[in-house]
């Protein structure tokens, strides 16, 4: 029997970007925030209340962005490994190496990524 972890998260668009793309030409991107979550530090071992961010690529134009803010919809924030990459912290300047990302999940891929088992972790 299977005791699927149904969801139904949420997250909210707290801000926009602007970037450019290979070509030159402007495009946005919405910055959704994530539920409050209890961390323990690393460093400190002291336990802190943070919310996950990510930034997902649009095909809107600026004045939509910003009338988006504060709206929710559904899904999720999940921590993605990817190579290592050189990260700037933007309240120090202090460069830094990661090795994961922040992507926006919908539902579905939410629930199989929790309840599916990957083949190398199976006895």
């Amino acid at each position: 029997m299977f005791n699927l972890k149904i969801f139904r998260t949420m997250v909210k668009i707290v801000d926009y970007k602007t970037y450019q793309n290979n070509d030159g030409e402007d495009f946005f991107a919405l910055e959704v925030q994530g539920g409050i979550e209890a961390v323990k530090s690393r460093t400190t071992g002291r336990m802190y209340i943070t919310a996950r961010t990510a930034r997902v690529a649009c095909t809107f134009d600026e004045e939509t962005c910003k009338s988006l803010i504060g709206t929710s919809l559904p899904g999720k924030i999940q921590k993605v490994e990817v190579e290592p990459y050189e990260y700037v912290i933007e309240e120090t300047g202090e460069v830094i190496e990661r090795s994961h990302r922040y992507e926006l999940v919908d539902e579905v891929e939410g629930i199989l990524s929790e309840n599916i088992i990957e083949k190398e972790t199976v006895i």
